[in-house]
């Protein structure tokens, strides 16, 4: 009675085919590489048909929003996608398998530039914390990654480089990643461990297994737009807000004023861009526009890094939640190492690019 009464065993679901989501692929890349390249021309047009004076303070405000909203938009769909697909390769796991064990010095270095390449952002630092930690991590190499991850990301880089130029993004590159390094590598040799929470200092470390993993190449692509659906969805707003910034900027702050704040001359403007950029949140992406706007009113470069570093690597929001996990003395310790970093890497680079 029961055998004749069971329901036959459901069909295994077909594979996907893997040349069918390759094609589709290729298919959006070639879509997405025609589209950006009319962006300009469709900005102009849409601009032309407003009730505003060509070349007033409102009609170059717009054009700017008109033009770099789907611009910084599509780039950052892009960037993400394919990051996306570079991060199917990491996990929390095997990151901090890679990292448990590291001395200092080697550690800071592979810390830091893991944390260019995979998807943790100050959001993530009190598990990330927690996490690495347990495994062993050594604080000071710990603070290397937590301080690349949302500072020297995949975004932030591919972002200077469609908007601002490769010269920016690699120097941008190597000094948050110096900056990440040796603040990592100055906590680490003042040997805080103890002023971490109480429950921090109490967990222990457990064996670490990575997962047997057999991820195919359908898999990478559906991590690529699960992460766009994912980190767009979420961010689209702040976006849309740093170029509205950065458009008022453009059309109505004046040069002089800017270049009082911000220029090379004035020697105190490295520090009030950092102690302005702390209150601050945003993310990388959303922070560019407003880069680029200063950039272009004649702001020196390196004060307008040391404001984003400010923004994205010092938020009050990520203090607030390492609070959870660090004493307040250990925060202190960490802002004033990462300042001075940021103050001195900014300061060279005025220097040396005047």
């Amino acid at each position: 009675m029961t055998a004749c009464c069971s329901r036959p065993a459901a069909p295994p679901k077909p594979k996907p085919n893997t040349a069918v989501w390759l094609a589709g692929t290729l298919a959006f890349v070639a879509v997405w590489f025609l589209a950006y390249g009319q962006l300009r021309g469709a900005a102009d047009a849409v601009t032309a048909l407003l009730p505003l004076e060509p070349g007033s303070h409102g009609a170059d405000a717009v054009a700017f929003f008109v033009y770099d909203t789907p611009k910084v938009l599509m780039l950052l769909t892009l960037v993400v996608f394919a990051m996306g697909i570079v991060r199917s390769f990491f996990s929390v796991e095997r990151t901090r398998a890679l990292l448990a064990g590291r001395r200092e010095g080697f550690g800071n270095v592979a810390a830091a530039s893991l944390g260019i390449v995979t998807p943790f952002c100050s959001c993530s630092a009190v598990p990330l914390f927690i996490g690495f930690v347990s495994a062993g991590v050594p604080l000071g190499v710990t603070f290397s990654f937590l301080i690349a991850a949302p500072m020297v990301n995949e975004v932030a880089l591919g972002l200077l480089f469609a908007l601002v130029g490769w010269k920016v993004a690699l120097i941008y590159l190597v000094f948050g990643l110096g900056v990440a390094i040796v603040s990592g590598w100055v906590i680490g040799r003042l040997h805080l461990e103890h002023w971490l929470q109480d429950w921090v200092r109490d967990v222990r470390a457990g064996a670490i297994e990575l997962p047997v993993e057999n991820v195919t190449v359908v898999d990478r692509i559906r991590a690529g737009i699960e992460a766009v659906v994912d980190i767009v969805g979420k961010v689209w707003p702040w976006i849309i807000a740093g170029i509205a910034a950065g458009a008022f900027i453009h059309g109505w702050v004046p040069v002089d004023l800017i270049a009082s704040i911000m220029g090379r001359e004035a020697w105190w403007s490295v520090p009030a861009a950092v102690v302005l950029g702390i209150p601050m949140y945003s993310n990388a992406a959303g922070i560019i526009a407003v880069v680029e706007a200063l950039i272009a009113k004649g702001a020196a470069l390196g004060t307008v890094l040391a404001f984003m570093m400010s923004v994205i690597a010092l938020s009050l929001p990520e203090i607030i939640i390492l609070r959870k996990v660090l004493t307040n003395r250990l925060i202190a310790v960490f802002i004033a190492v990462v300042g001075l970093g940021i103050l001195a890497v900014s300061f060279l680079f005025n220097a040396l690019f005047v």
